[in-house]
């Protein structure tokens, strides 16, 4: 079985082999493998377009059709400099090796600095696609040349890649910034970067997101706090993100002091704790807030909900003894379980450890990193070390969910902090009444709320469930005569908390089902002499069934719905 990642990198070779041959003077940057493919950035005056894809994938064809060999060798570094003495990326690159000798590999009359491995020829390169091109600036810096980049994928047979393009092609047509234009829920302007405004559909699946969380949260014992959105500087140096954090954060100044919008809401959900002296009786207590945060993105790493630069993040704070992390820790993991599969998401569980940056001991990191794995442990669950990963005050638990087309996001996280209670002198009574430092329990179910519902806009292609749904019933009239019994009937749905709208245009039936089948909307009821006399309604729903049935027992059926969350 061939290794994906070398099969692709390998790819990547034969893709900058063709783009040399076809557009000589082409300077070469880098091609590594990714995830789902490999790139290759490129330096040229000419402007990449679909029709050069194409172009470049038979002569990446042709490469392939050879039969070349992959070859390795070593060469000193001034053998290297010679060789690549046209590439000054590769010179750049060379320059900064520590080696006395540089591998390169040799792929007909193609030469690449690289250190390998890669299959050993190229007819084992059996499917692959070039995908899209786009910018990207030399080493991530946007004060460096700014270069285009070619990503493309390959596969060990074309069965997968046909496969993956499906896949590909599917998560297109569910593109959530696409549905989101479509379905009137979220624009971005150039006023804000970065920074989404919901409109009123959108605000709905915003609001019942929030009103599902706080239900659970009231019947977990929650209590629900509000903290400002701007702080002084010396409680971001006291909290650490000054040391740790500062370089995504944004700054003012209020009466000529420094002040700091904050990028998470620990250090305000902190000083709530420290208002008031608390007793080992209250532990386990859980502070919860729907917090607005702000954190400074580059613009080129911004994708419409998914990487924004202020959004939502639904935080909790769990302050508790250390003999009871195991249960709260456990306890929490079945709230995710429970949220996730209201919407279907499955998920898997990342256990991320001490980073290279962090605050406080080693002994204490291992202490907090055991209880974490204790608990994951005790529900019996799979998961991965995720070395270095961890947050600067703790190590956490990643909860990397799975959509419908089998897509992984990183979403919720529990993190262990005995780091922020010693920095601010937590305190709590114990049994033996003197004081002892709580340990802090951070968490995030959604995680931010706008990539939630950028995640869900795509796991449900747009169709959302009804209790979910910003519009739930349209109501179509045939004709004029028909208007004054929709809107009693509009009237009475409205009254009980039914999203429902009247489309009365002096349209054809059929066009306004095409309009409303294109919005999404879950039931669709044209009301015509037969409805308005029989009370029955054809009710329309979007896998295009018809269900005849009374209009008191559809009502019923859809606010059990409602209620349900089903």
């Amino acid at each position: 079985m061939i290794d994906l990642q070398i099969l692709r990198h390998s790819t990547s070779h034969v893709l900058a082999a063709a783009v040399q041959n076809l557009f000589p003077g082409t300077k070469l940057a880098i091609g590594p493998s990714i995830e789902e493919g490999f790139y290759y950035d490129f330096d040229t005056k000419h402007k990449f377009t679909p029709e050069d894809l194409e172009k470049i994938e038979k002569e990446m064809e042709e490469i392939v059709k050879q039969n070349l060999f992959f070859v390795r060798k070593e060469i000193t570094k001034s053998d290297a400099k010679k060789l690549f003495s046209k590439e000054k990326y590769k010179l750049e690159l060379i320059d900064e090796l520590e080696d006395k000798k540089i591998s390169i590999y040799t792929t007909g009359k193609f030469v690449d600095l690289c250190k390998g491995p890669h299959v050993e020829s190229t007819k084992e390169i059996k499917a692959f696609k070039l995908l899209k091109v786009s910018g990207a600036y030399w080493r991530g810096d946007a004060k460096k040349a700014q270069l285009q980049r070619i990503y493309g994928t390959a596969f060990s047979d074309k069965k997968e890649l046909k496969v993956y393009l499906f896949q590909l092609e599917e998560a297109q047509k569910r593109d959530h910034r696409k549905l989101g234009k479509e379905l009137d829920l979220f624009s971005f302007h150039e006023e804000a970067p970065g920074m989404p405004f919901f409109h009123a559909k959108g605000m709905v699946l915003f609001d019942e997101l929030i009103n599902y969380w706080k239900e659970l949260h009231y019947r977990e014992n929650y209590q629900l706090i509000k903290t400002p959105l701007i702080l002084n500087i010396n409680l971001w140096h006291q909290s650490g993100h000054w040391d740790h954090y500062k370089e995504n954060m944004y700054f003012t100044k209020i009466d000529n002091e420094d002040y700091a919008i904050k990028p998470m809401n620990c250090p305000g959900g902190i000083l709530v704790y420290k208002t008031q002296l608390h007793s080992y009786k209250e532990f386990p207590l859980k502070l919860g807030e729907i917090g607005l945060v702000h954190r400074h993105e580059l613009s080129g790493v911004l994708s419409g909900l998914f990487r924004v630069r202020v959004f939502h993040q639904d935080d909790a704070h769990v302050y508790c003894m250390e003999e009871q992390i195991e249960k709260e820790v456990v306890d929490l993991i079945d709230l995710f379980n429970e949220i996730y599969k209201k919407f279907n998401l499955s998920f898997k569980v990342e256990l991320s450890t001490r980073p290279e940056k962090a605050m406080g001991s080693v002994g204490g990191w291992k202490k907090a990193e055991n209880s974490l794995e204790k608990a994951i442990k005790s529900k019996k669950m799979d998961y991965k070390i995720n070395p270095g990963d961890g947050a600067f005050y703790g190590p956490k638990i990643d909860f990397h969910i799975k959509d419908a087309l089998g897509r992984t996001w990183q979403c919720g996280t529990i993190q262990l902090d005995f780091q922020m209670p010693e920095k601010f002198e937590l305190t709590y009574e114990g049994k033996d009444g003197q004081r002892h430092q709580p340990v802090m329990l951070h968490r995030a179910i959604y995680g931010s709320l706008e990539r939630f519902i950028g995640i869900l806009i795509e796991h449900y292609a747009g169709k959302f469930p009804v209790w979910l749904s910003p519009v739930q019933v349209a109501l179509l009239t045939v004709s004029d005569n028909h208007k004054e019994y929709v809107m009693k009937l509009f009237d009475e749905m409205k009254s009980k908390d039914i999203r429902v709208e009247v489309d009365s245009r002096v349209e054809s039936v059929p066009k306004k089902v095409r309009d409303n089948v294109s919005k999404k909307i879950p039931y669709i009821i044209i009301i015509g002499d037969k409805e308005m006399e029989s009370g029955v309604l054809a009710v329309r729903t979007r896998d295009n069934k018809i269900i005849n049935i009374k209009k008191k027992e559809f009502i019923e059926k859809i606010l059990e719905e409602i209620k349900e969350r089903s």
